[in-house]
């Protein structure tokens, strides 16, 4: 059968008909779904209509395939006192090496992890569940555990108390109530050893412990005064107020510690960087000190703060 074209009535082959049909419907399909460049430049003329498109762009197409890996806590930055690995912790437990926490990959732990994680809590350390991605940002071959190792050994509580006896002193403490910052605690321990502390208390949770940035700040401290952990504060104060030691709180809005008898035997807390001390530990202070501020910032730094109650008990002490 013989096709005719409508304008010129001359018969026409069919399968030219469909060839040109096909192409005047190319465009509109390559409007629709064209190839990828002509997409881009599509999006190109719309992003650019937008505040800031272009840009938005850009980083549409410059985004990674996949996800990266978070980057380390600041804490996990300094890794010298890292344990990477499962032998190399459980030999550390073993040993009875101190360990500030122990971070393992979430999820389920099989294997020789069940006996670390075992032996982690019966030493009491601290375990810290986090993102496998986490843990590979940190280390390779990390076998989903990676210890933070102490980098300097702990004391005990009874050690620094029987260290005040047998100078024959009365005992005069330090306690740190939730300080997160090393360079704090750091400096809190060098001005402590200055004035003649006998050690420093720190809890376990929620506080920074003898990290290397902590015993750097220390400028040396450390070597000489003995810095003890303990699980629970408020149960260490009662403990304190059983030997006789009495415990001066240090916050905002209490005594002027001019006014207050520091002398005998005392303990000295310091509360965190920006909440103080916490109500438990407040509760079992037998008074609460403060030093008078007169500019218009209403607190000192915790190390400064430290520095300047620790020399006025030290005078009050040599006074006596």
């Amino acid at each position: 059968m013989a096709y005719y074209d409508s304008f010129t009535k001359k018969p026409r082959d069919k399968r030219q008909d469909l060839r040109d049909d096909a192409d005047t419907r190319r465009p509109a399909r390559d409007m629709k779904r064209g190839p990828v460049e002509k997409r881009r430049q599509e999006d190109g003329r719309r992003a650019e209509r937008r505040p800031g498109g272009e840009r938005q762009r850009t980083e549409k197409l410059q985004r990674e395939p996949f996800r990266a890996a978070p980057a380390p806590l600041p804490e996990e930055v300094q890794h010298e006192n890292w344990l990477v690995g499962r032998n190399p912790i459980r030999e550390a437990l073993k040993s009875g090496r101190d360990l500030e926490k122990l971070i393992v990959a979430r999820g389920e732990i099989i294997g020789s992890g069940r006996e670390i994680l075992a032996m982690a809590r019966e030493r009491k350390v601290v375990i810290q569940e986090v993102d496998r991605a986490r843990l590979d940002a940190m280390a390779s071959g990390h076998q989903g555990m990676i210890a933070v190792a102490s980098a300097y050994a702990y004391s005990t509580l009874e050690a620094i108390l029987a260290r005040a006896k047998e100078k024959g002193e009365d005992p005069f403490l330090v306690i740190l109530d939730g300080i997160t910052d090393p360079h704090n605690l750091g400096a809190i321990i060098r001005s402590a050893e200055c004035a003649g502390a006998h050690g420093v208390i720190l809890p376990e949770r929620r506080a920074v412990g003898l990290t290397p940035a902590a015993v750097k700040a220390s400028a040396g401290a450390i070597m000489h005064l003995p810095v003890a952990k303990v699980t629970n504060l408020p149960r260490t104060l009662d403990q304190l107020k059983k030997e006789g030691v009495w415990i001066f709180g240090s916050a905002a809005g209490g005594e002027d510690y001019r006014t207050v008898d520091l002398s005998g035997p005392c303990a000295l807390v310091i509360g965190s960087e920006g909440e103080g001390m916490s109500r438990l530990v407040r509760e079992k202070c037998d008074r609460v000190v403060s030093l008078p501020v007169r500019g218009k910032i209403d607190s000192l730094n915790a190390s400064v703060a430290a520095g300047v109650l620790l020399y006025a008990i030290s005078a009050r002490r040599d006074a006596k």
